[in-house]
């Protein structure tokens, strides 16, 4: 079993910056993949970024230089960075990693809003 807390979320203005962390507990040395979805109002679940124990990523076309996924594998902790936020970014953010099967974080609220 693994367990994700999430942390970081909140309400920013257009433009502005915003971390998001998880950290993993329980069995995370089966841990291979973390990463990040977000789900809007009334829209489907989407990948936002996701990198491996190795520190592979991937990113969303629609975030890919405003965002930046990295991991501490010591502390177990994924973080995501995230510049220049737009509205469309407004989302209930959620980790996630994969052993054999894959945990969910409870999520996270990004409100960007003037």
């Amino acid at each position: 079993q693994v367990r994700l807390v999430e942390s970081g979320g909140g309400l920013v203005q257009p433009g502005g910056s915003l971390e998001l962390s998880c950290a993993a507990s329980g069995s995370v040395n089966s841990i291979s993949l973390m990463g990040w979805y977000r789900q809007a109002p009334g829209k489907q679940r989407e990948s936002v970024a996701t990198i491996t124990k190795g520190g592979s990523t991937t990113y969303a076309d629609s975030v890919k230089g405003r965002f930046t996924i990295s991991r501490d594998n010591a502390k177990n902790t994924v973080y995501l960075q995230m510049n220049s936020l737009k509205p469309e970014d407004t989302a209930v953010y959620y980790c996630f990693a994969n052993t054999y099967k894959s945990y969910w974080g409870q999520g996270t609220q990004v409100t960007v809003s003037s």
